[in-house]
C-alpha cells in the first residue's frame, strides 16, 4: 500500500523573530538617551534599558540554540554573531563618549587622543556590521520556516549581502569624510555674462549728455565678445551712449589719451572724467567678472555721471563702525555697508561732535545715518538732528532693542515709537547656534508698495529681510507741526512675539504671537512748502543687525539697503536690482532641512533595500517556477509495512 510521509512537526524548523525585535529597541533606546533625552535620570534610564534589552536578546539566542538539533543551528550562531558585533560597537561608542569622563573625571580623548580617534571611526562601522545584516538574516530565515531542511548556504548570502551593504556604506562615509577634511573645488556651473540689471538701464536711459564707453581687447577675443554684447543691449536704450571698439597693439596713441597700459581694459568716459574697469583677457579668467559685470558698470557710471554726494555716520555713541572697537567687541561690523556707498557715489565721513552734531549737520551733508547707538545722544545733538530734518533733511536711523534707547526726541514729531523689546519666532527662523536663541534670528517678507522697497516687494518671499534681534515699530500721535507721511514698509510673519522675559520661548498668556511692524519709511512737510522735493525723508529700522556684514550677505538686506539710500539720495528712479550670475548659496528652512535630512537618512536606503528585496523575490519566485515538476499525479511515497 502506498502512503505519503511528511516529517513530523518537531523536525520542521521554526524561527523566532521577537529576539530581532528586543535588540532593535534595545538600539533604539540607547539612540534615544544618548541623541535626544535631556542628560540626568531619563537618559541614565533609557541607556541601562537599552543595554539590558540587547544582553536579553543575547542570552534568548543562545538559550535556543541550546534546544534546537544541528541542522537548525546555523542561522542562531549567525544572529548571536551580529548581536555580539552590534553589542561590542555600542560598548566602543560609550568608552569615547561622556561617560568615562563623568566616571573618572577625564575623557577618553583627554587621556589617550589617537585612540579616541581610532574608536570614534570604529565603533559606527562594527555597529553597521552588526546591525544591518540581521534584518537579512531574519528575512532569509523567516522564508524557510516550516521547511524540513534548512538551507545553510540561503543564510550565508543573507549574511553576505547585508554585510556588502553594510561595508558598502561604510566605504561612502569614509569617502565623503576624506574628501570633506582634503576639499577640492572644481567649477563645474554654468557660465554666463550679466546682462544690464534695471536699475543700470534706469541710468543710462536718464543721460542727458554723451557718455563713451572704450573696449581695449584683441580681435576675436571672447571676452570682448561678451563685454560687446552686454554694451550693446544698453547702447539700444539711449543715443548718448556710445561704444568704441579698440586694440592696443594698433592704437597705442588712442590708449595713452585714456590712460590704458594695455589690452583687458574697459573706460567710461564723460566729458573730462574717466573711470576704468580691468578684466583678464583669457575666457577661464574673466568668468568671476563677467558674472558681477553689470555692478561695476553701474558703479563706474554714477561716477562719472553724477556729482559725489556725502554721508555722514554719526559716532561718539558707540554706534556700529566697519572695524570692531576691540577683542571684546563682537557686534556685527558695517564694512559692506559703507563699500556700497562708495559704489554709489557717496563719499562716507564721521559725524561727531568734532564735526558739528552738537551745533548744526554740514551743509554737505546728503544723509545721515545713525546705526546702532549704545549710549543716548546729547539734547544739542538731537535738536541739530531735528534742525536738520526741518531743512529737509534726510536720516536712516537704525536702532537695537539691547540697548533701551528709544529716540522719542526723533521719533515722535515723526508720528513714530520704537519698542525695544527683542522680536522672536520659533517656526521661521535662521539656525546659527543651533540653540534657542537662533530664535530671534527671524525673516520678514511682507512689504507694502512704498517706493525704497521697491525691489524687496517684487520679488516677495524670494528676498525676504533677516533680522537678527529686532525691536518693533508702532504709530503714534503726532507731536509736532508739519506734514507728516508714515508708511511701514516691512512687517514679520504672525507668529512672532515680542520675548519680554529674554527666554526665547512663547509663553502662552504672558505673550501675544502677532505681525510686528520693522521699517518705517516717513516723509514731513512744511506747512509752507510748495515743491514736491522739498520735504525731509526718514527711514527708520527696528533692527541695526540687518544692515551687517553678515547680514548683507542675504539678498533681501542687500535690495532693502540699496532702495533705502537711493530714496534717501532722491534717485527713487534708479531702483531696481542689479544683475548678478554670481552662484548664491542655498538657504532651507528648519522644517526643509528636517525633510531633507530624513530622506536622505531613512528614505532612499529603505527604497534600495526594497528594491532589492522584490527584484530577489520575483528572481527566486521565476527559478522555482522553472524547477517546478511537471503536471500530473505524484507518486506516492513507498512505505513498508
Amino acid at each position: 500500500m502506498a502512503l505519503t510521509s511528511s516529517p513530523p512537526s518537531s523536525l520542521l524548523y521554526r524561527p523566532a523573530k521577537w529576539p530581532s525585535v528586543l535588540y532593535a529597541v534595545g538600539m533604539v533606546s540607547v539612540f534615544l538617551g544618548e541623541r535626544l533625552l535631556d542628560s540626568g535620570r531619563p537618559q541614565n534610564i533609557a541607556g541601562i534599558l537599552g543595554i539590558v534589552l540587547l544582553l536579553v536578546a543575547i542570552g534568548v539566542r543562545l538559550g535556543r540554540q541550546a534546544k534546537l538539533p544541528e541542522a537548525h543551528r546555523a542561522p542562531e550562531r549567525t544572529l548571536i554573531a551580529l548581536y555580539l558585533v552590534g553589542l561590542f560597537g555600542v560598548v566602543l561608542y560609550f568608552l569615547n563618549s561622556d561617560l568615562l569622563l563623568r566616571l573618572s573625571g577625564k575623557s577618553l580623548e583627554q587621556r589617550v587622543p589617537r585612540v579616541a580617534g581610532a574608536l570614534g571611526a570604529l565603533w559606527p562601522a562594527l555597529w553597521l556590521a552588526g546591525t544591518l545584516p540581521v534584518l537579512f538574516v531574519e528575512l532569509a530565515a523567516a522564508s524557510m520556516a516550516k521547511a524540513p531542511l534548512l538551507e545553510v548556504g540561503r543564510i550565508r548570502a543573507a549574511l553576505l549581502s547585508g554585510l556588502g551593504i553594510a561595508f558598502a556604506l561604510v566605504f561612502c562615509f569614509a569617502v565623503t569624510y576624506v574628501a570633506t577634511e582634503r576639499n577640492k573645488n572644481a567649477d563645474f556651473s554654468y557660465f554666463r555674462t550679466s546682462r544690464p540689471g534695471e536699475s543700470t538701464k534706469k541710468i543710462v536711459a536718464a543721460l542727458d549728455k554723451p557718455v563713451q564707453i572704450h573696449l581695449f581687447f584683441p580681435p576675436g577675443n571672447e571676452v570682448r565678445e561678451e563685454v560687446e554684447g552686454y554694451f550693446s543691449e544698453l547702447a539700444r536704450l539711449t543715443k548718448f551712449l556710445e561704444v568704441q571698439r579698440w586694440d592696443h597693439a594698433i592704437h597705442p596713441a588712442k590708449a595713452r589719451d585714456l590712460g590704458v597700459s594695455g589690452n583687458g581694459i574697459i573706460v567710461i568716459a564723460r566729458d573730462a572724467l574717466k573711470e576704468q574697469i580691468g578684466m583678464p583677457i583669457e575666457i577661464d579668467r574673466a568668468r568671476g567678472q563677467l558674472k558681477g559685470l553689470d555692478g561695476d558698470v553701474q558703479k563706474r557710471l554714477l561716477g562719472v555721471t553724477r556729482k559725489q554726494k556725502v554721508a555722514y555716520f554719526t559716532v561718539g555713541h558707540e554706534e556700529r563702525s566697519p572695524d570692531a572697537a576691540g577683542a571684546h567687541d563682537l557686534r556685527g561690523t558695517v564694512r559692506t555697508l559703507k563699500s556700497i556707498l562708495v559704489d554709489q557715489n557717496f563719499e562716507p565721513k564721521d559725524l561727531g561732535l568734532a564735526q558739528g552734531l552738537a551745533r548744526e549737520i554740514p551743509a554737505d551733508a546728503s544723509m545721515v545715518m545713525i546705526l546702532g547707538p549704545q549710549k543716548a545722544f546729547e539734547p544739542m545733538e538731537l535738536a541739530a538732528l531735528n534742525r536738520y530734518l526741518d531743512r529737509n533733511g534726510r536720516l536712516l536711523i537704525a536702532l537695537d532693542p539691547e540697548a533701551g534707547l528709544t529716540m522719542s526726541e526723533l521719533l515722535a514729531p515723526l508720528s513714530l515709537k520704537y519698542e525695544p523689546v527683542t522680536l522672536a519666532n520659533d517656526k521661521y527662523f535662521m539656525r546659527a547656534n543651533y540653540q534657542e536663541s537662533d530664535h530671534v534670528n527671524i525673516g520678514a517678507a511682507t512689504f507694502s508698495s512704498h517706493v525704497s522697497i521697491t525691489t524687496n516687494t517684487r520679488f516677495g518671499a524670494r528676498a525676504a529681510i533677516l533680522l537678527m534681534g529686532s525691536g518693533s515699530l508702532s504709530k503714534q500721535e503726532k507731536t509736532a507741526a508739519g506734514i507728516v507721511n508714515l508708511d511701514f514698509t516691512v512687517r514679520t510673519d504672525g507668529d512672532t512675539w515680542g520675548d519680554r522675559n529674554g527666554n526665547f520661548k512663547f509663553d502662552e498668556g504672558a505673550e501675544v504671537r502677532t505681525a510686528h511692524d520693522v521699517v518705517a519709511a516717513v516723509t514731513k512737510r512744511n506747512a509752507s512748502a510748495i515743491a514736491p522735493e522739498e520735504e525731509a525723508r526718514v527711514v527708520v529700522m527696528a533692527d541695526s543687525d540687518l544692515l551687517t556684514d553678515r547680514a548683507l550677505r542675504n539678498l533681501g538686506n542687500g535690495y532693502i539697503l540699496l532702495d533705502v539710500i537711493r530714496w534717501l539720495g532722491g534717485e527713487e528712479r534708479f531702483t531696481g536690482q542689479v544683475s548678478n550670475e554670481e552662484d548664491v548659496p542655498i538657504e532651507h528652512s528648519r522644517k526643509q532641512d528636517l525633510v531633507w535630512f530624513y530622506l536622505s537618512i531613512f528614505a532612499a536606503p529603505a527604497l534600495v533595500l526594497a528594491g532589492g528585496f522584490f527584484a530577489t523575490r520575483k528572481r527566486r519566485s521565476a527559478r522555482r517556477g522553472d524547477q517546478a515538476p511537471p503536471p500530473g499525479p505524484v507518486p506516492a511515497t513507498e512505505v513498508p509495512r
